[in-house]
């Protein structure tokens, strides 16, 4: 770093925030051959406002600083403020436009949707609140990110000295650094470069990663003042906690869904086939979208999700097909895929991609089975607990056909605050606040799932975690088919529906183990299928069966 005499005082860039923000999208699962992307209708504009009345919202939202302090472009492609406009990939291309991509969506994580609070607490606490004197000196910084670290994590400075700070992002995804005094570099691609500016240092302040899970992983920063770091924000190890629970959404187990919601649709067609019988390409646009949703319990997260929904698209194929899928990231950070059912390196396919870039993700179906795909990008846990989990199904040679199939996805919720993001701490400790079944707590319990007396039901299921196992059964029914994790444990395709003494109470699966179960009722009757891990069964992983004559 360096320490020189100021020339001028830096002119303030206007602060903006676009309050575009796209709509949710209806569930429904891919189609081979089709392309289940992104559609530009789908986003309507919230409407024109003027500057300083979005502004305001974005700042109460924690999406924008409450001081946006003399933040300027670096030449060459740097990040700007988060709320005056761009931040430039290496390519040139633009990481994020706000009146395009509406910054409002996403920019509430784990970090960020404390911003605001932590301006108005951390001032007391990371430094002070007395006018303090310029010293006409300015203290220069650059500081890099390793994995999930800002090296250095330090500057030391003068209270009343300027502080430039630029932030080169030499990790492989995006990442941010934000003040608790409000300033920010804004999102800044990987291989950027961003800078933030304080005009007159106060004190010792505390800084991080507001992209959801990173502060919590370590990415924390202190600019210290004389030596003296702001202690009420040091933890151990480089760690910087989440904010306390207590601004964290609670779930009320008894409340009902709100009018005009639509369950995720558990229905599963068949395997589509080629015209000859052989195998086929099926190609689909997976577009990665961050949005409101419900969970369930009367709350609402905002969700990482591919297209749209959470579960992401279910496909379903045969063994030798082929699967072309392009990810477009669509959302505010760094995301990335893994499809478990391809057997492929993961160097180029499951890298991390920026906001605005694609890739193309290409597979053959090589053996049967449920297969989990999810987000590989740092922090996993917490993309995953997002939403950004899926199942590609691959149809075991001679499976027949049933009257019925339903799909099945098992995930756990770590509900932070209303229509924010998930707790990390939570998600650390693997204590969720909700269990699900297809991305929403108790849906199919107020929805049920539909079969008539005789018909034989096919459950496929699928354990998506991150962390948690799932013990499927259905009350009152037993299960004469079973195929777990690639083979047949009981039954098998010749003897369907055969009569022996033989049956099974329960699929128990551990996170990314899948497969089916077929039961088929002998009366009317609303059967209830839960996890038997019945504590778990109570945060939500429960629906019914609903058997009509």
């Amino acid at each position: 770093m360096t320490k020189t005499p100021d020339a001028q005082a830096p002119s303030p860039d206007e602060a903006a925030a676009s309050e575009n923000a796209p709509s949710q999208d209806t569930a429904a699962n891919a189609t081979a051959n089709s392309d289940a992307g992104d559609t530009a209708a789908g986003r309507a504009a919230a409407g024109a406002d003027k500057p300083e009345g979005a502004h305001r919202r974005a700042v109460t939202a924690g999406t924008a600083p409450a001081i946006d302090r003399n933040r300027r472009p670096l030449p060459g492609g740097a990040g700007r403020a988060a709320g005056g406009g761009t931040a430039a990939s290496p390519s040139g291309g633009l990481l994020q436009s706000a009146d395009r991509r509406g910054i409002l969506m996403g920019l509430l994580t784990a970090g960020a949707a404390v911003v605001v609070g932590s301006v108005i607490g951390d001032r007391g606490q990371g430094g002070t609140t007395q006018d303090v004197a310029p010293t006409g000196n300015t203290v220069n910084a650059t500081i890099k990110v390793q994995g999930m670290r800002f090296v250095p994590d330090k500057v030391d400075v003068t209270p009343g000295d300027r502080l430039v700070i630029t932030l080169d992002n030499t990790a492989d995804q995006v990442h941010d650094l934000v003040l608790a005094t409000g300033e920010t570099t804004g999102r800044v691609a990987a291989g950027a470069k961003g800078r933030l500016e304080v005009d007159t240092v106060p004190g010792p302040i505390e800084g991080w990663c507001s992209i959801a899970g990173h502060r919590a992983q370590g990415m924390v920063f202190h600019v210290t003042a004389g030596g003296a770091a702001a202690g009420s924000h040091q933890h151990g190890g480089g760690q910087s906690k989440q904010t306390g629970s207590g601004k964290d959404a609670v779930p009320d187990y008894s409340a009902h869904l709100p009018a005009g919601f639509k369950a995720f649709d558990a229905t599963l067609p068949p395997a589509p086939s080629s015209p000859d019988g052989g195998p086929m390409t099926h190609r689909h646009t997976f577009t990665v979208k961050e949005q409101v949703m419900q969970v369930g319990a009367g709350v609402t997260q905002r969700r990482m999700t591919f297209n749209g929904q959470v579960p992401g698209p279910v496909l379903r194929g045969k063994v030798g097909d082929t699967f072309e899928i392009t990810l477009v990231n669509d959302g505010t950070m760094s995301h990335s895929l893994d499809f478990h059912a391809g057997i492929t390196p993961p160097d180029q396919a499951m890298r991390s991609i920026n906001p605005g870039e694609s890739l193309v993700y290409t597979f053959k179906a090589q053996h049967s089975g449920i297969w989990l795909y999810h987000c590989s990008t740092s922090p996993m846990s917490l993309h995953l607990a997002s939403g950004m989990h899926g199942a590609v199904i691959i149809d075991p040679p001679g499976l027949p056909a049933v009257d019925r199939e339903y799909v099945i996805v098992a995930s756990e919720v770590y509900l932070g605050p209303e229509g924010g993001e998930p707790n990390t701490d939570k998600i650390a400790a693997k204590t969720p606040d909700l269990m699900t079944f297809n991305g929403v707590a108790f849906q199919y319990h107020q929805q049920p799932l539909k079969a008539k007396v005789g018909e034989r039901v096919r459950f496929w299921v699928m354990a998506a975690g991150p962390s948690l196992p799932t013990s499927f059964h259905a009350v009152g029914l037993q299960f004469d088919q079973v195929f777990f994790e690639g083979a047949w444990t009981l039954g098998g395709p010749s003897r369907i529906g055969a009569a022996w003494s033989g049956g099974s109470q329960a699929l128990g699966l551990q996170p990314a183990q899948g497969g089916f179960v077929e039961c088929v009722a002998s009366e009317p009757g609303h059967y209830v299928f839960v996890t038997h891990s019945f504590a778990d069964m109570e945060k939500g992983a429960h629906g019914v069966l609903e058997v009509s004559a």
